[in-house]
């Protein structure tokens, strides 16, 4: 949540050329949050303390500091979300570290892959609490990548969680990252990327529409997506009460085929909502290189996961199969699954030969006959809609902030 590091955000991507420059390096554009620009504040705002830290670590490589005894490198995916890796080369940015603070690298150490193993369990562990001397530690990683391990996830794949908030995950072997989402090293197969995109519209932005239009039944709102074709006759809508992050747009903006309108019919709205969400979904995910393949398959997971018409809807927008799982904490058993990976002999082992004897999520609805002509000549109309939205929301911020001569 933090946003105090605006200033280092803008000064980071005017060191190398700009927002989609840094993206193409480090796989996001400059973010708040991202441990660089909180180095580039605490060195700028206290850089005696700086000059005393000698070495900065992530909370997962801290974690397994603990463990070790010593110092425990980062590993590639984690140190993806850094705004400092080059996610290509898999080396810490020479330019990025010189934007942030200086002598940056050796505080650090030198990243490593995310199946490694960094070294065996200190002494302490064995003698308080009987761990065996031949324990050893691989590399931990960050939540999201550990997500991504525990579902599984294999090239072509995508996870959708339908919570609060819509996130993607998505297993990509040619990233191309943009100004929107991040790209991250993949924690399972070093050859590989991750990409996550976040959409903040997500399940309040539906029990909103369910309470609007399906009198606050989740039933009735089943029984609108079942009556309605697909496709929607045309009609799209977007739904944004509060500022989406991808993109950056908010209002409710409803389009027929013709025009756009004020209103839709109930069961026309509660397409328009789910078709739109969806859509936006699989148009963000090719922009930073995703490809739906013969054997890609949508894992969900979150509350809407539950819904089968929801997530027929899903299937027939991406023309994949959808299935579900039952695993809870995901990102604890994706550790556990990367340890054994790197156990039995890191990167040398596919992960699919590690899961292998997981159980397999369930088959939950697959795309209806003729879904992928309908979406196929819908997708580049919507994507033609919000970035007309997201013009006129960008020329009325520009026209808003613009100094006023006085009288």
């Amino acid at each position: 949540m933090d946003s105090s590091t605006t200033a280092q955000c803008r000064q980071l991507e005017a060191a190398v050329g700009g927002a989609q420059a840094l993206s193409g390096l480090t796989g996001s554009r400059a973010y708040e949050r991202f441990t660089g620009n909180q180095i580039a504040k605490i060195y700028q705002q206290n850089p005696e303390a700086y000059s005393h830290t000698e070495r900065i670590s992530l909370v997962s490589s801290f974690a397994a500091s603990l463990f070790l005894g010593s110092y425990s490198p980062i590993d590639y995916s984690d140190g993806s979300g850094m705004n400092l890796l080059q996610i290509q080369d898999k080396v810490w940015s020479q330019v990025c570290l010189g934007a942030c603070a200086p002598h940056l690298e050796e505080k650090l150490g030198s990243p490593v892959p995310s199946c490694s193993v960094v070294g065996a369990i200190s002494s302490y562990y064995v003698q308080r609490y009987g761990f065996s001397p031949g324990c050893k530690v691989v590399a931990f990683t960050g939540d999201n990548p550990a997500s991504l391990a525990g579902m599984r996830l294999e090239e072509g794949d995508i996870a959708v969680s339908l919570g609060t908030s819509d996130t993607l995950f998505l297993w990509l072997r040619e990233p191309m990252p943009a100004l929107e989402g991040h790209i991250f090293c993949n924690p399972v197969d070093a050859r590989h990327y991750m990409a996550l995109l976040c959409f903040k519209n997500g399940s309040l932005m539906r029990e909103k529409i369910r309470d609007e239009s399906a009198s606050c039944s989740w039933s009735d709102f089943s029984e609108a997506l079942q009556s309605t074709e697909m496709g929607n006759g045309g009609n799209l809508g977007f739904y944004f009460d509060v500022m989406e992050i991808t993109p950056e747009i908010i209002g409710r903006h409803r389009f027929s085929a013709e025009n756009q309108v004020s209103a839709f019919p109930r069961a026309v709205e509660i397409r328009a909502l789910i078709e739109g969400q969806f859509m936006a979904k699989r148009i963000h995910a090719e922009a930073l290189g995703y490809r739906v393949m013969p054997k890609t398959k949508i894992l969900a997971t979150g509350g809407a996961s539950h819904n089968r018409d929801i997530l027929q809807v899903l299937a027939d927008v991406f023309g994949a199969p959808v299935y579900v799982t039952d695993t809870a904490n995901s990102a604890c058993v994706g550790s556990a699954y990367r340890a054994f990976q790197g156990l039995a002999a890191g990167t040398d082992v596919p992960f699919s030969e590690v899961v292998k004897l997981a159980p397999n999520p369930r088959l939950a609805a697959t795309p209806t006959a003729g879904a992928s002509q309908v979406y196929e000549a819908l997708l580049p109309r919507y994507a033609k809609l919000e970035q007309r939205i997201l013009s006129q929301i960008r020329g009325f911020r520009s026209e808003f902030l613009r100094p006023r001569h006085p009288c």
